[in-house]
């Protein structure tokens, strides 16, 4: 089947070889990269895997630019078709983040916008989010989110599904919101949230198959069949590495393609 990784990054250096991801090369056994990865190794390690679109996204932050709009747009051009770009905005400057945004949906075909919560030590009800979810809105995109505890160097505590997501998605019923990770050790409260909340999404990224909590796959063979994106939080973890158990989900057909790719097309428009 067709897959679509919902949670990647292209990467540059600044990103990679950040202080913070210390913790995530420890885990993974790999040292600081040497030199920019090239788009086309980005687009074999999809293919391995049949990957057929990686939506790549940016990375802002308060200490700077780790992946700028404008790169992802080169790394989309470089892809051959296989990379959609995934906008990033700056937190702390709410008019310019709007601006921001727009320009990668409407001039660089962007198809969504990603903050990840912990960079910014701001949790998803902060009011700096919601000039950015109100633009998410209007212009028909989703919003991506990181939920569950924090690999990198930094507190977890913006991560928790409830009060956080529960709360935007109260505010804001029209949002798309794709929460990445998982929400691992508050699988329940994400679950819990994606049942109440009609637009709320969880994606698989950052865990290979055979990690996935027990509550995440019973969900996803039932109820949530329509509710889990796959995702692998590229190049932490490769598609061949987060796919590679798959079978013993033992998913059926028809939530094994939603799971892999048809939850995706549809709630990213692709």
């Amino acid at each position: 089947m067709p897959v679509i990784d919902a949670w990647m990054q292209h990467p540059t250096l600044r990103h990679s070889n950040h202080e913070m991801f210390e913790s995530l090369r420890r885990w993974t056994g790999r040292g600081l990269l040497e030199e920019q990865v090239p788009v086309k190794a980005t687009v074999a390690a999809m293919a391995a895997a049949d990957v057929e679109i990686g939506l790549s996204a940016a990375w802002y932050g308060p200490q700077g630019v780790l992946i700028s709009n404008d790169e992802v747009a080169e790394f989309v051009a470089q892809s051959g078709g296989r990379l959609r770009g995934v906008a990033g905005a700056d937190l702390t400057r709410p008019v310019q983040a709007v601006r921001e945004v727009r320009r990668a949906v409407d001039e660089l075909g962007f198809v969504a916008l990603r903050i990840v919560p912990w960079l910014w030590q701001l949790p998803p009800t902060d009011r700096l989010y919601y000039p950015l979810y109100t633009v998410c809105v209007d212009l028909g995109i989703p919003f991506c989110t990181q939920v569950g505890h924090t690999g990198p160097l930094r507190p977890s505590e913006t991560g928790r599904p409830i009060p956080y997501i529960d709360q935007v998605a109260l505010d804001f019923p029209e949002l798309t919101i794709v929460c990445g990770h998982i929400g691992y050790p508050w699988t329940t409260e994400m679950i819990a949230v994606a049942d109440k909340h009609a637009n709320v999404y969880i994606d698989t990224s950052a865990y290979t198959a055979r990690r996935y909590p027990p509550e995440l796959v019973e969900y996803l063979r039932g109820r949530g069949r329509r509710k889990v994106l796959f995702g692998t939080n590229y190049p932490m973890i490769t598609p061949v590495q987060a796919l590679e158990h798959l079978d013993e989900l033992d998913l059926d057909e028809e939530a094994t393609e939603l799971f892999l790719s048809g939850n995706a097309r549809r709630v990213f428009s692709l």
